[in-house]
């Protein structure tokens, strides 16, 4: 089992998530450097099955089991950022307290940073006794734009539909 942190400082980087590691006693091995280093790189959420393929495109030989053991002790360890999505878990870099939104469109998450007032806060703690210091929203919603890429899309399914009704 790993160690606790007391009061560590935040995870801004990769170097922090290196250092924090360390400071666990958590071995980084090649393979573990090779998560946290995609993780930082990509600036998304991706599932285990992602990394996996994405390590090994790049060359970075991975073994499923290896990906699945790395991204549960570096979630456990709050290194990395761990959320249940509908389709399974997605996991991304920690850097900072940040919140989401859901785009229920394309099933992307997005990190949004969003300050609540302290007033809302406050109203929050006289309700429930408990002294917020620390939070995330999830929001939920769809793309109000449609792309130049989607309107093509629609045009060609339409004709497509289009060209099946007359045969």
């Amino acid at each position: 089992m790993y160690k606790q942190a007391s009061s560590p400082k935040p995870i801004r980087s990769l170097q922090d998530a290196l250092d924090r590691c360390q400071m666990l006693g958590m071995r980084v091995s090649r393979q573990r450097r090779f998560v946290l280093e995609l993780l930082w790189q990509a600036q998304e959420h991706l599932s285990a099955r992602e990394i996996y393929d994405r390590l090994n495109k790049e060359g970075k030989e991975i073994g499923h089991t290896s990906v699945y053991q790395n991204l549960e002790a570096l979630s456990s360890q709050s290194i990395i950022e761990c959320i249940e999505h509908g389709d399974g878990r997605l996991y991304g870099n920690n850097s900072d307290s940040h919140s989401h939104v859901n785009c229920m469109d394309t099933n992307q998450i997005l990190d949004v940073h969003i300050e609540l007032p302290e007033e809302l806060l406050r109203q929050v703690e006289a309700q429930t006794g408990i002294k917020i210091s620390e939070y995330t929203i999830n929001f939920y919603g769809y793309r109000q734009e449609v792309s130049v890429n989607d309107e093509k899309l629609k045009i060609l399914n339409s004709l497509k539909n289009q060209e099946s009704t007359i045969l």
